[in-house]
């Protein structure tokens, strides 16, 4: 797997928890990020939403790049972790506030949070070879914990006090799982791969010593070689 798609997986939970952060710093006044939602620091009138916007397009551009090279996982699992890369970027493009198109918003963050959230489940493959996050308990099990992620988000949307704690905890998971995925593809070769072909011509410890087959005897007794005595004036004689 190239090594771009590592560091694009890295990149994503760097730009978005680095994004957030910097970005609720620079509201004049304080910004609360137990109540208030990711997409408040991009919106219009937000101080600086320069910082939320840009993040947001960069984790999306990850994600896209962590799709195209994350060759291990199943196409469709891929294709889904690429429409999320797409609507991520969509959500920084249209943002919330007053000019804005909420319900152009809403609607592509809920394809990237569902997209990035179910993604896992299709990425599963079959094959020996496969790291953990790409066989079915790894890949169903992180499935299930992002959905109840999406799913505590979406029950604070109806007015909730932990509004913004639940959309970072299910943003942040789904941000940090490629890496998972990734990381594994990256170190994850199968063992077989990498053990040394030996051959009967390579020396090795674990060999032993090479059995020695007895001396072949004939019929008479002997081990097959001449028993002519040697006549010394032969010799002698030249």
């Amino acid at each position: 797997m190239a090594a771009l798609s590592v560091a694009s997986s890295l990149g994503a939970p760097v730009l978005l928890i680095g994004g957030w952060t910097v970005a609720a710093g620079r509201q004049v006044g304080g910004f609360d990020p137990v109540s208030r939602s990711i997409s408040a620091l991009a919106a219009f009138g937000a101080d600086d939403r320069w910082i939320m916007t840009t993040a947001l397009a960069g984790v999306g551009v990850c994600h896209l790049v962590t799709a195209s090279g994350l060759r291990a996982a199943a196409t469709a699992g891929r294709s889904l972790l690429a429409l999320g890369g797409v609507a991520t970027v969509l959500v920084a493009v249209f943002p919330l506030g007053p000019g804005g198109a909420p319900g152009v918003h809403a609607a592509v963050a809920g394809v990237a949070f569902a997209a990035l959230a179910v993604w896992p489940a299709a990425s599963w493959s079959r094959g020996s070879g496969r790291p953990w996050p790409l066989r079915p308990p790894g890949a169903f099990g992180a499935c299930v914990v992002l959905l109840a992620a999406v799913g505590w988000f979406a029950a604070e949307l109806g007015g909730g006090i932990h509004l913004g704690s639940a959309e970072r905890w299910a943003a942040g998971a789904q941000a940090v799982w490629p890496l998972v995925v990734a990381g594994s593809c990256r170190s994850g070769r199968p063992w077989k791969a990498r053990l040394p072909v030996l051959s009967d011509s390579t020396p090795s410890m674990d060999r032993g010593p090479r059995a020695v087959a007895p001396p072949q005897l004939n019929a008479s007794g002997s081990n097959g070689r001449s028993n002519q005595q040697i006549d010394p004036e032969r010799t002698a004689g030249g």
